[in-house]
């Protein structure tokens, strides 16, 4: 297991921005090969959402050499640090992810789980420790008016939702998501301020790149329940789940059309369980599906859609299904003051030509929850390659992917906690974040239920 090690003497920094972000950067340049010995040993060893047992140790370890005080087990697996500054002043998280796929053909893969970092989550692992390696070794924590705050999460990918249901039966959760469930536990109450970076494969994106927004989403698990008879001597006094599946799957092909190319709707089912046996009659049928939207409203249109297709697969033979829908997580929007620090950065470390924006981005994070309840920032790195989600996808440049975002994310903490964190204040003063906690929980509870529609009845 790779980690980092411990912090030499603090070099003596002057208490200009330039200099301290001068300082900190040529720290994170010192870890470099630690970074990606901690990147690539994260990438070999690949853990799915809420088992990140592993990689959070590593996490752990590398705080404690760092002197940083953390905590640790926190929805499950994630691992909270705190670098305090020399005055008091807002915290500013820096996040980082703790879980990969399910990508079983990656050459990476997990032969047992089938657990693949095809979405560059290790490399997320090292820009934070990166971050937070160069902030203690530059030794610029006086300098700050308010706290630092890293933090690894789980469970961005939602994926296993039987699984993590049956956590959240037991107790063990209440949200399915890393980020909503620390939102819920109130470990987000002592941050005001939140940024991460994510890896990126898209050639045109530039070396950084900000998106203006990206898909919320909700998740549907779906049961449709037949009669079992012999498939072949007495099909006629079944019930055919599997039919009525396959029609509820055509009927929501037929509605894609009635969405609006602005709200960037997706649907995407699969089916997890397609019956029992060949010889008999499938009566026990099982999807899963997300319905994406770039609104809330685009969600919980296209959401009714969904059931209502769903519902006539099991009018049209017969058959009873229950749709159980779940909050997701919600769209994304970048708060443009912090972005727009984030970006000036970017500008200064690899040129403008080579920061872009990226406009609307379809897929979903939930890192859309966090920027519901304060200004918080997700942009893009490149040094990917391959295609995300995908067994071809790797971080091929460590320094895109890695030092890059690291540098940054400091400098960016760094314009927004020196000089009295007067930059923080402005933008905490102006604000208008969607949600405060207690409105949030109960939004996301609202999306919460389970409806039964039974064909024969009809």
């Amino acid at each position: 297991m790779t980690t980092i090690a411990a912090p030499g003497p603090a070099p003596s920094v002057s208490s200009s921005v330039a200099s301290l972000k001068a300082a900190v950067c040529a720290a994170i340049d010192r870890r470099a090969d630690e970074l990606y010995r901690i990147a690539d040993d994260i990438y070999r060893h690949p853990e799915l959402g809420f088992k990140e047992v592993r990689t959070a140790g590593i996490v752990s370890e590398c705080f404690g050499r760092l002197g940083l005080p953390y905590r640790d087990g926190l929805a499950l697996t994630g691992v909270k640090a705190r670098l305090k500054g020399g005055a008091a002043g807002p915290s500013v998280a820096v996040l980082g992810e703790l879980d990969s796929l399910a990508v079983g053909d990656h050459p990476r893969a997990d032969p047992v789980t089938g657990a693949a970092h095809a979405c560059g989550h290790n490399a997320q692992i090292a820009m934070l420790l990166g971050v937070a390696a160069g902030l203690v070794d530059a030794g610029v924590a006086p300098q700050l008016a308010g706290d630092v705050v890293f933090f690894a999460v789980p469970a961005e990918e939602y994926v296993e939702i039987e699984y993590r249901e049956g956590l959240a039966q037991q107790g063990k959760l209440e949200f399915l998501g890393g980020k909503p469930e620390l939102i819920r536990l109130g470990e987000f109450d002592d941050v005001q301020l939140a940024m991460m970076t994510h890896t990126n494969s898209g050639a045109d994106d530039g070396a950084i790149g900000m998106a203006d927004s990206n898909n919320g989403c909700i998740v549907k698990l779906i049961r449709y329940t037949g009669k079992a008879a012999h498939a072949g001597g007495a099909p006629h006094r079944g019930i055919n789940a599997l039919n009525a599946a396959m029609l509820g799957l055509q009927a929501i092909h037929a509605q894609r059309e009635t969405f609006r190319d602005q709200d960037t709707v997706r649907v995407h089912p699969i089916i997890t369980k397609g019956g029992e046996i060949v010889n008999v009659v499938p009566a026990d049928v099982r999807l899963e599906t997300f319905v994406r939207g770039k609104s809330v409203e685009a969600i919980e249109d296209a959401s009714a859609k969904v059931d209502r297709a769903l519902k006539a697969g099991a009018l049209a033979v017969g058959a009873q299904v229950t749709i159980q829908t779940m909050p997701g997580y919600l769209p994304l929007r970048n708060d443009p003051a912090v972005g727009g620090l984030f970006i000036e950065n970017a500008n200064q470390m690899v040129g403008p030509d080579r920061v872009k924006r990226i406009g609307h981005r379809t897929g979903s994070t939930d890192m859309g929850d966090i920027t519901h309840i304060m200004p918080a920032i997700h942009p893009y790195a490149g040094g990917a390659e391959g295609t995300g989600h995908g067994a071809d996808y790797r971080i091929a440049d460590p320094v895109l992917a890695i030092l890059n975002p690291a540098k940054a994310m400091a400098m960016t903490v760094i314009d927004l906690l020196s000089d009295g964190a007067g930059a923080a204040q402005r933008i905490l003063a102006e604000a208008k974040p969607r949600f405060t906690k207690d409105e949030y929980l109960t939004f996301q509870r609202r999306l919460n239920k389970t409806v039964t529609f039974d064909g024969m009845a009809e």
